[in-house]
């Protein structure tokens, strides 16, 4: 039986990549198992799937000042140890690193092991623990094609994410009835990140009285972002989180408004959903959703407003925009090369195993 080891974690977005191949890599008959923290949010994320999980000890590689940069390097070097007894002991054929802080010490003792090692990067440039991974790393799959000028030649394969297959079969009429929707308007779906994005919240929801008069609007604002006096509001449903109905809300929006994290915006392509994509500020972050999000732009897939122009105003009027040429970007969206990402990266890891 072909074994195969998964990694990534700390974030949502290391991890359902990893969960979307799981289905193809049963069927083939790989042994799957699974090294990320020991209570990371990998672990709650993982185990409904069956797949053994392995806890490694875990240290934060950080750019800034930390009293914790003090400790955290003997807490990777600690989590190199247990991954190569782990490793030693399961005896994988293949590792997937989909990244995360927890995945440097698993994909530095696979090389150490001499197991073959595939890196996922989602984001335009890599993040500090990929950029230490990439060394080990026999291929690193990526998200967009400027990012092939980041990694080295011979190793970076443009494949795109890969997305949950269960996404592409929502059933519009299930979700028009679980929110009460009529079918006399269009429908926006907010994504405001999965703590939800105050700044694309209050924007959205000051804009309701011009928007409502046009669409329905199925808001993700994420926990404790409920705004109770709005619970009552005619065509406005809003929910902290959507897990089992998901794939229906997709189904029924004709146009989406989300941050630009990448797994988000590529299951946004997948779905060929035409999007507005309000990226996080660089006061905030390293900038990896703007460069995520112009990408985006400039093939053709999405519409960008910065978060220092978003207000009342230009969200309506981006709005009407998208609505009015959703078509061209839907076009855009089923003529890009990144939609069999499941099947490419299955395909490498396969040339992995097999020694090509």
């Amino acid at each position: 039986m072909k074994r195969i080891i998964l990694t990534g974690g700390g974030t949502a977005g290391h991890v359902t990549p990893n969960i979307a191949l799981i289905p193809r890599l049963k069927d083939l008959g790989y042994d799957i198992q699974y090294i990320g923290s020991y209570n990371g949010i990998e672990k709650e994320l993982i185990e409904p799937f069956g797949v053994p999980y392995h806890g490694i000890s875990s240290g934060k590689l950080r750019r800034y000042f930390s009293v914790q940069n003090f400790t955290d390097p003997f807490r990777v070097i600690k989590g190199f140890g247990e991954a190569k007894k782990l490793i030693k002991d399961l005896k994988p054929d293949v590792i997937f690193s989909k990244g995360g802080f927890v995945s440097v010490p698993v994909v530095l003792a696979g090389k150490r092991c001499k197991v073959p090692v595939i890196i996922h990067e989602s984001d335009m440039t890599p993040g500090l623990a990929n950029k230490i991974a990439i060394p080990s790393a026999e291929k690193v799959c990526c998200n967009f094609p400027e990012t092939l000028d980041s990694l080295p030649k011979g190793k970076a394969v443009l494949t795109g994410s890969p997305i949950r297959q269960e996404l592409m079969s929502g059933n519009k009429i299930a979700a028009m009835d679980f929110c009460g929707f009529t079918a006399d308007k269009p429908v926006i779906l907010v994504i405001g990140g999965s703590l939800g994005s105050v700044v694309v919240n209050n924007a959205v929801r000051a804009s309701l009285p011009e928007l409502l008069k046009e669409f329905q609007i199925i808001h993700l604002c994420g926990k404790g972002k409920v705004d109770d006096s709005l619970k009552d509001t005619k065509g406005y449903c809003q929910y902290e989180y959507i897990k089992d109905e998901l794939r229906d809300i997709f189904a029924l929006a004709d146009i989406v408004i989300s941050r630009a994290g990448a797994n988000a915006i590529c299951e946004l392509l997948a779905l060929r959903k035409p999007n507005l994509l309000i990226p996080l500020s660089a006061k905030a972050s390293r900038g990896d959703q703007i460069l995520n999000a112009r990408s985006f732009e400039r093939q053709g897939f999405s519409m960008v407003l910065e978060e220092e122009e978003l207000n009342e105003t230009s969200l309506v009027s981006a709005v009407h925009e998208l609505y009015d040429n959703r078509g061209t970007f839907i076009d855009a969206m089923r003529n890009s090369d990144q939609q069999d990402s499941i099947d490419t990266i299955i395909s490498l890891i396969e040339d992995a195993v097999s020694g090509k």
